[in-house]
């Protein structure tokens, strides 16, 4: 019902609009399957997608008015039925040097691949495990954008009035890591009020350079039980959040340089005496991307987070529970080879932390059949602790399988 009614609004706001724009109308319509290869799901099922899905985009321009509307409608085989989202929805206003975006639209900051250090937009963690295609890993949010490119800099204001998570993978599809399996009184709490960003970039000596702040919350759940002796029920909240950081890019030798860091304030327990609260840390990124061939191009990334108030969280920790260490690095591989004069991509995608031990590995396959039909096999492989962000998961691995027609 909400999202017909958000439909319904942003179709009035187009009408004015689209009587005298030009409009272009276009979309796909695509299978989408993926089935372990290790074990069945905890609900017994042995596939981890399986789904038709259509997406209409409609886009319209006129003078200094642009509306983009981009919706999807799936058909589920696995049990959750017909499903529509609203992609993104959104009004742009250009004029002079700033603009405005107002709407449901997906924001991404930051430099990282696949890993999210000033980036701070929800995600949908889900849709990366089990295989669909990559642009599904992010999720809209509705706000309002303000552009503002003075002389000296430019700056992008994000205001959303409203929370919205991250999704996590689905507990009857994924093996998630839970420390109170039997205790199934459970509740989530989500913040009643939105977030706000700020990005400040502009070119220094030929780098791209940006300051990024931001005020909200995690986008992930934290998990609270009423007891640490005799817990009765679990809550399930969004701590407090900021985030204070930086990024810096350009040439270096042969190659693009990525260099990114962010300090987390977690306003909720500044102290990291409350083990159900994610401390403050350090995030640091250094990544280097460069084109050794034709056709090739490789990626490297170290990431590293600094736990702060670490022996806090020591003394904190309850009995039983996994204890996380101060440092985690974390070294990333992307390789991707053009073939077949660009039509077949072959890809990789390796992620290896060498303080846990903590893996994963996407290899895909995509060929382009003609310009407007593509197909890709690909897999996804976790490991190590049970615990761990990937190694919870290690009898997740699975095999996907995508074919998409383009319109």
């Amino acid at each position: 019902m909400l999202l017909r009614s958000a439909a319904f609004c942003f179709i009035a706001m187009l009408a004015p609009l689209a009587a005298r724009a030009e409009l272009a109308l276009s979309g796909f319509v695509q299978q989408n399957t993926a089935f372990n290869t290790v074990a069945a799901n905890p609900d017994g099922r042995r596939y981890k997608w399986m789904e038709e899905r259509a997406q209409i985009k409609l886009d319209a321009t006129g003078g200094a008015w642009r509306a983009l509307a981009k919706g999807d409608l799936a058909y589920d085989h696995l049990g959750r039925g017909n499903e529509s989202e609203l992609r993104e929805g959104y009004v742009d206003y250009a004029a002079g040097n700033w603009d405005m975006r107002v709407g449901r639209q997906v924001i991404t900051w930051g430099l990282g691949d696949l890993v999210f250090v000033n980036d701070v937009f929800p995600k949908d963690h889900e849709a990366l495990f089990a295989g669909r295609p990559m642009e599904y890993l992010k999720r809209g949010v509705d706000a309002l954008k303000l552009g503002a490119y003075p002389a000296f800099g430019s700056f992008e204001l994000v205001v959303s009035p409203g929370f919205r998570e991250s999704r996590i993978p689905d507990a009857q599809r994924f093996r998630l890591y839970d420390p109170m399996p039997a205790l199934t009184n459970r509740e989530t709490l989500k913040p009643n009020q939105g977030d706000v960003g700020l990005r400040a970039y502009r070119d220094v000596a030929g780098y791209d350079a940006a300051l990024y702040l931001y005020r909200g919350f995690q986008r992930t759940p934290s998990m609270r039980p009423d007891s640490r002796t005799a817990p009765t029920k679990i809550t399930f909240f969004y701590p407090e959040l900021s985030v204070y950081g930086a990024s810096l890019s350009g040439r270096a030798g042969e190659g693009v340089v990525s260099l990114e860091a962010a300090y987390y304030d977690s306003r909720q327990d500044r102290a990291g005496s409350d083990f159900a609260v994610p401390n403050s840390q350090t995030r640091l990124l250094a990544g280097y991307q460069i084109q050794p061939v034709e056709d090739f191009s490789l990626g490297f990334q170290y990431y590293a987070e600094l736990m702060h108030d670490y022996a806090a969280y020591l003394a904190a920790q309850p009995a039983g529970f996994p204890i996380d260490k101060r440092w985690n690095h974390t070294l990333t591989l992307r390789a991707t080879q053009m073939l077949m004069h660009q039509t077949l991509r072959l890809s990789l995608y390796a992620s290896y932390n060498t303080s846990n031990g903590d893996h994963f590995i996407n290899p895909e396959l995509r060929y382009s059949f003609t310009d407007r039909v593509w197909g890709a096999i690909g897999a996804n492989f976790f490991g190590d602790k049970p615990w761990g962000q990937f190694g919870q998961l290690s009898r997740d691995d699975n095999m996907y399988l995508q074919v998409r027609y383009e319109f």
